[in-house]
C-alpha cells in the first residue's frame, strides 16, 4: 500500500498544481494569457503588475485553496484510505504532496510546463503542512522585502530558511512528533526548486537591473508567484 500510496500523492499533487491559478483567472476574466504579458511568467506579481488588483486577488484565493487543498487530500487519502503513514508521522506526506504540488505550478503538463515560480504556492502548502514553519519563513521574506525592496530576495532567502526552520523546529519544538530529516529533505527540495527558478533574478541582482517593488517598469522580467 505503500507504494500506491505514493505514486497516488505524486500524480494527484503534480496534475492539482498543473491547474495555474493566474492562467485560468486571466483567461476568465481577462480572455488574455498571463504569459504573453509583463515578465511572461504565470504568477501573482506579474498577474498584479499587468491586469491589477481583481485578477491579482481572485488568483491569490485560487493559489491559497490550491495549495492548502492539494496538502490537505493527499494527507487524508494517503492516510484514511490506503491506511498509511510514513516513518510515524502524518506530516511527512504532506511534504511530499507540498513539493508535488510546487512542480505541478511550476512545470504544469496541462500549460506546455511553463507556469510561475513556486513562491506562494511553497508558503500556502507550508501553511497546511506546519504553521509554525511557515510563520518563520514568512517573516523572513517580509522583513527582506522591507529592507531591500526586491521582491525576488526575500523569496530566495526565505526559501532557504524553508528547510533550515523546518529542521530546527522539528528537531526542538516538537521532538519525537515529527520524522525530521525525511521533511527536511523533502523542504530541501522545494527550496532549491525556488532557488532554481530564480535564475534570471540572480543574475540581475548581480548585475543591478533587478527591479525593485512597486517598479512601473513592466517590460523586465521579474519576480513572480
Amino acid at each position: 500500500m505503500e507504494v500506491f500510496a505514493i505514486i497516488f500523492t505524486v500524480v494527484f499533487a503534480y496534475l492539482f498544481g498543473s491547474l495555474n491559478s493566474a492562467i485560468i483567472v486571466c483567461r476568465v476574466l481577462k480572455g488574455k494569457d498571463i504569459r504573453d504579458y509583463g515578465s511572461k511568467n504565470a504568477g501573482l506579481t506579474n498577474v498584479h503588475r499587468v491586469f491589477g488588483k481583481g485578477p491579482a486577488l481572485a488568483t491569490l484565493c485560487c493559489d491559497l485553496a490550491k495549495g492548502v487543498l492539494g496538502v490537505v487530500i493527499c494527507r487524508l487519502v494517503v492516510h484514511r484510505l490506503f491506511g498509511v503513514t510514513f516513518f510515524d508521522d502524518p506530516h511527512f506526506i504532506g511534504y511530499v504532496a507540498g513539493l508535488c504540488v510546487n512542480l505541478g505550478h511550476c512545470f504544469p503538463v496541462f500549460y506546455g510546463f511553463h507556469g510561475g515560480k513556486g513562491v506562494l504556492l511553497a508558503a500556502t502548502t507550508l501553511l497546511a503542512i506546519d504553521p509554525i514553519t511557515c510563520a518563520f519563513s514568512l517573516a523572513v521574506f517580509f522583513i527582506l522585502v522591507i529592507l531591500t525592496k526586491y521582491v525576488s530576495v526575500g523569496s530566495i532567502v526565505a526559501a532557504i530558511a524553508y528547510p533550515t526552520f523546518t529542521f530546527i523546529n522539528q528537531s526542538f519544538l516538537y521532538s519525537g512528533h515529527y520524522a525530521v530529516i525525511p521533511n527536511t529533505v523533502v523542504a530541501g527540495c522545494i527550496g532549491l526548486l525556488i532557488v532554481f527558478l530564480h535564475r534570471p533574478n540572480i543574475k540581475r541582482l548581480l548585475n543591478g537591473t533587478e527591479n525593485k517593488f512597486g517598479s512601473k517598469k513592466k517590460a523586465a522580467a521579474e519576480q513572480d508567484g
